[in-house]
């Protein structure tokens, strides 16, 4: 088995909770951390979230976190619109980005929803995330210039009945 396999296979996939709001807002903000360097703005909302805002978010979100051990390693919450599940705020530690956890979050979510379609953001910057929303399903669907030569990338996936396969 591979390292990265050995990896995936140690992660424990469960659902958010606000007990877990002081470990997702430290996982959330080591994340984001590349994205502002991409863009060149630290104050992106990841990353300006306070503790109190991420709990209270926490007491309706909808979400999971990944555990490896003891430790929370990612997390992802999302909300359903419309029959749209609209996933964000999408987090894996850096030391382990590129395991698969971010795929696991997203099928976890996926399979946990009767909507029809889900739906995603990012940037036009941010290759990695694309190429993973991409490889995982997901397909563009609007671009949003933002008038400094990025863009808002949205990007959607049809869902089988009851949640994905």
């Amino acid at each position: 088995m591979t390292e990265e396999a050995e990896t995936v296979t140690e992660i424990e996939i469960r659902r958010i909770t606000t007990a877990d709001a002081g470990e997702v807002l430290t996982i959330q903000r080591a994340a984001f951390v590349s994205e502002a360097l991409i863009y060149g703005d630290p104050n992106q909302p990841p990353l300006t979230q306070t503790f109190e805002q991420l709990e209270a978010e926490l007491r309706d979100a909808r979400g999971f976190v990944a555990v490896r051990g003891r430790r929370i390693v990612g997390a992802l919450r999302a909300t359903e619109r419309d029959g749209v599940l609209q996933i964000g705020r999408i987090a894996v530690a850096p030391d382990i980005q590129g395991s698969g956890i971010g795929r696991q979050l997203l099928a976890a979510i996926e399979d946990d929803t009767d909507c029809a379609e889900a739906e995603l953001f990012t940037g036009s910057l941010s290759e990695a995330n694309i190429a993973l929303y991409e490889d995982c399903g997901y397909r563009i669907v609007e671009r949003i210039d933002q008038g400094d030569g990025t863009a808002q990338i949205f990007m959607r996936k049809r869902l089988d009945e009851g949640g994905a396969s």
